[in-house]
């Protein structure tokens, strides 16, 4: 079966006892371990138990394709349920999981980790599709649910922030969701021990979280928007290197172009660019301020609508062609690169 929304968490926190194999899988690597952990923990509480935990990887089990069957049949020497876990699994993986499904013995629960999948995938269908199986999708986080997870890492830590402040982090976060909690744990030391229900302001999110690494995505937005196709290759090689999915890039880059078009709309209702580019919230990085400025000269309010339906018709390519997604994020950054070459040849 397939889960989504509120059914994941749900599931979470009672899986169904019929299930007996889970898929996680999606660009959200951070996310996926963390599903992964959790549902392990409702099954072994010691997260290191040999006896009661198996680690398996896709291409093992293939080269002997009993090997899951008779790990997941096991009994523990110390009693009580087991979990099997296999790594890297992809398509090939498919036949061994549903020869397993079709008869599974014994009572583990198997915990299969995927990668990008696409809906078309023989490994999702199989799981989708299997009454005694569940594939949980882990995308990353953004919006309400990004805040929802911002909210409750800080409220962990005896803090709370302002709203301007939690609009930063918003901003800034959400392309991993193990980096996110890092980000929040170093959010939470610089406040200081306990927490001691501290509120934190923007001033403290910027000086902690705008040093990040996850500054690069807003190098690769600057260098889009400016037309610097070597800098944005640059950084988005970097940043694909290190494991950003494709779809956190995107939608990186429609918050910078978002920003870009809600500043037009100050500018044509009689502001200069100057003071439209100030009242942005949460505010420009002083680093970036002129960038933006020049950005703004640079984009007319018909070339921003553009390149928001080109990210947005971008990330819905990623989700449903099947295409490798890294490629269509490429191309997206490449004809917003031109784009603004054409825009500033023509000021």
């Amino acid at each position: 079966m397939k889960l989504t929304g509120r059914r994941i968490e749900e599931f979470l926190k009672a899986p169904d006892a019929k299930v007996r194999l889970v898929l996680v899988y999606g660009p959200d690597a951070g996310l996926i371990k963390e599903r992964l952990d959790r549902l392990t923990a409702r099954i072994v509480p010691e997260a290191n138990d040999p006896f009661r935990i198996s680690l398996l990887t896709a291409a093992g089990c293939k080269d002997d394709p009993a090997r899951l069957a008779d790990e997941a049949a096991a009994l523990s020497m110390t009693g009580g349920r087991r979990v099997v876990r296999v790594t890297d699994a992809g398509d090939s993986f498919a036949p061994v999981i549903k020869s397993f499904l079709a008869n599974p013995l014994g009572d583990s629960l198997v915990l299969v980790e995927g990668g990008e999948l696409g809906p078309r995938s023989a490994l999702r269908l199989v799981a989708e599709q299997a009454d005694n199986a569940a594939a949980l999708p882990c995308y990353a986080d953004e919006g309400g649910g990004l805040e929802t997870v911002i909210h409750d890492s800080l409220r962990a830590h005896n803090l709370s922030a302002e709203p301007d402040a939690i609009a930063w982090l918003v901003d800034h976060l959400g392309g991993d969701r193990l980096l996110t909690r890092s980000e929040i744990e170093k959010l939470a030391l610089y406040m200081g021990p306990d927490g001691g229900g501290k509120r934190i302001r923007l001033e403290d999110a910027a000086a902690c979280v705008g040093d990040s690494a996850l500054l690069s995505l807003d190098n690769l937005a600057m260098a889009a928007a400016e037309g610097d196709h070597a800098t944005a290759l640059r950084v988005l090689d970097r940043l694909f290197h290190e494991g950003t999915s494709p779809i956190a890039v995107l939608r990186s880059l429609a918050r910078h172009f978002l920003r870009l078009h809600l500043a037009r709309g100050e500018v044509a209702g009689g502001r200069s660019v100057e003071q439209a580019v100030a009242a942005l919230k949460p505010p420009v990085h002083f680093r970036s301020v002129q960038g933006m400025q020049d950005q703004l000269r640079r984009w007319s309010p018909d070339t921003l609508g553009k390149a928001l339906d080109l990210l947005l018709e971008a990330e819905i390519d990623c989700k449903t062609t099947g295409l490798p997604a890294a490629e269509i994020c490429g191309r997206a950054v490449m004809s917003l690169a031109r784009a603004a070459g054409r825009s500033g040849r023509r000021r």
